[in-house]
């Protein structure tokens, strides 16, 4: 990791998030399990930006949710968003995509943290309140990230129409 200031980008738009739908209203709650970018006890807000973006998320992820998922659609205004797709931006950072893209679960089941964790943990330090996630199973897709969210200061995101399909 160097010491320069991070790029860093402001992204607004309409994201995606599947949720069970006894827990809509707790969409915005963020993960309660661990995920890539975070332990279960820390606040992280992971969307999409397509449902088909959702779609290929939830490959990884189908052992762990139920079938019925529904699909919401999540306004955000998000600034100090890191994107890991631009290699000009991970060379300033000092991070590697492979550090982010690395096999997590098994790890976590271990006990071990995942060199995803320590990319989340190097960003905030800098100043980072989120990151752009390149879809490991659907190339050209991506999903943010969110480590701050309706708070003073971080991004702002508000729950939109109940179902989009």
């Amino acid at each position: 990791m160097t010491s320069d200031p991070l790029p860093l980008i402001t992204l607004e738009g309409t994201f995606y998030r599947a949720v069970d739908p006894q827990y809509r209203d707790y969409a915005l709650s963020g993960s309660r399990n661990p995920g890539r970018y975070s332990r279960a006890d820390q606040p992280t807000l992971y969307l999409s930006s397509t449902p088909d973006g959702v779609e290929a998320a939830m490959i990884a992820h189908r052992d762990q949710h139920s079938a019925g998922l529904t699909l919401v659609e999540v306004s955000v205004q998000a600034s100090g968003i890191f994107d890991l797709r631009d290699a000009e931006s991970r060379a300033v950072a000092g991070l590697r995509l492979g550090d982010a893209t690395a096999e997590w679960k098994q790890l976590v089941a271990a006990g071990i943290e995942p060199s995803s964790w320590r990319v989340r943990r190097e960003l905030e330090e800098r100043g980072a309140q989120g990151l752009v996630d390149p879809s490991r199973k659907a190339p050209g897709l991506w999903h943010l990230v969110l480590f701050r969210w309706n708070e003073p200061g971080a991004a702002q995101v508000q729950l939109l129409d109940p179902t989009v399909g």
